[in-house]
C-alpha cells in the first residue's frame, strides 16, 4: 500500500516534533538578535541627541545637559533693582547717557541722599505739563539735599528740542524705551507715563504716583520725611 503525503506513523512524529521545535526556537532567537540590535541603535541615537553640539558620546558616557556659565556682567544686569521697597545696589549702579552727551548720568550722584525719580518723554502731554512743577521742586529743595533726577524714556533728539525750549535745572538721563524696564521694576507695572518715585535717603521707595504731579504735592511727601 502506497504511503500518503503525510506520514502518521509513531516513530516519525517525534521528529517532526523535534524539528518544528527547533525551526521555532531558531526563530525566536533570530527575533531576539534584531530586537537587540534596534535597541542599540536605538539608544546610540538617543544618546547622540542628547550630547552636546561638536561632541561624540563615549562607551559607557551618560549624557548631561551642557554647563552654562554665567559672566559676572551677566550676572550684574540680572540682578534686582528692589527688593520690596528697598533699592539694591543694581539700581544705583545705572548710568544713562545725558543730553549734553559730555558725560553720563549716573545714578549713584544721589545715593544717600532723598530722590524724586521722574519718568517722562516729550510725546507725553501731561509729562510736558509737570516739568515747570519739577523745576521748581528742585529750586526749592535741593539746596536741602533733595535730589531730582529725569529719566526720558525718548530719544535723544526730540528730548535735547524739548529742553531748549523748556530748561530746567536738574539732572536728565536719556533711558530711552530700555527705560520702561527700570520704571516697572520700581512699581509701573502698567507702564504708563509719567511715574514719580519719592526715595528716602536710605533707598526705601516712599511714595509712587502714576500720572502728572505737582508742587504742593511732591512738596507734601518731602516734609513727611522730615525737610523742612
Amino acid at each position: 500500500m502506497p504511503l500518503s503525503s503525510t506520514d502518521s506513523s509513531p516513530t516519525s512524529q517525534p521528529a517532526r516534533l523535534y524539528a518544528q521545535m527547533q525551526s521555532g526556537q531558531a526563530t525566536r532567537r533570530a527575533l531576539l538578535v534584531l530586537a537587540g540590535l534596534a535597541a542599540a541603535a536605538g539608544g546610540a541615537f538617543v544618546a547622540l541627541k542628547r550630547a552636546p553640539s561638536g561632541t561624540t558620546p563615549k562607551t559607557g558616557d551618560t549624557a548631561q545637559a551642557p554647563v552654562s556659565v554665567t559672566s559676572a556682567a551677566e550676572q550684574a544686569a540680572s540682578a534686582p533693582f528692589i527688593t520690596g521697597d528697598q533699592l539694591a545696589p543694581a539700581f544705583w549702579q545705572q548710568q544713562f547717557d545725558t543730553p549734553k552727551g559730555s558725560t553720563a548720568l549716573s545714578l549713584s550722584i544721589a545715593q544717600g541722599h532723598p530722590v524724586l525719580l521722574n519718568f517722562w518723554a516729550t510725546w507725553c502731554p501731561p509729562c510736558v505739563k509737570e516739568m515747570p512743577e519739577l523745576d521748581r521742586f528742585h529750586r526749592e529743595f535741593g539746596p536741602k539735599g533733595w535730589r531730582v533726577i529725569g529719566l526720558a524714556i525718548d530719544g535723544p533728539t526730540p528730548v535735547k528740542e524739548f529742553l531748549v525750549k523748556v530748561a530746567v535745572g536738574f539732572d536728565i538721563g536719556l533711558a530711552g524705551f530700555g527705560g520702561t524696564e527700570l520704571a516697572q521694576a520700581l512699581g509701573n507695572e502698567s507702564g504708563g507715563l509719567p511715574f514719580s518715585v519719592m526715595i528716602d535717603a536710605k533707598g526705601r521707595v516712599l511714595h509712587r504716583k502714576m500720572g502728572a504731579t505737582h508742587f504742593d504735592e511732591l512738596a507734601t511727601w518731602a516734609r513727611q520725611l522730615g525737610t523742612p
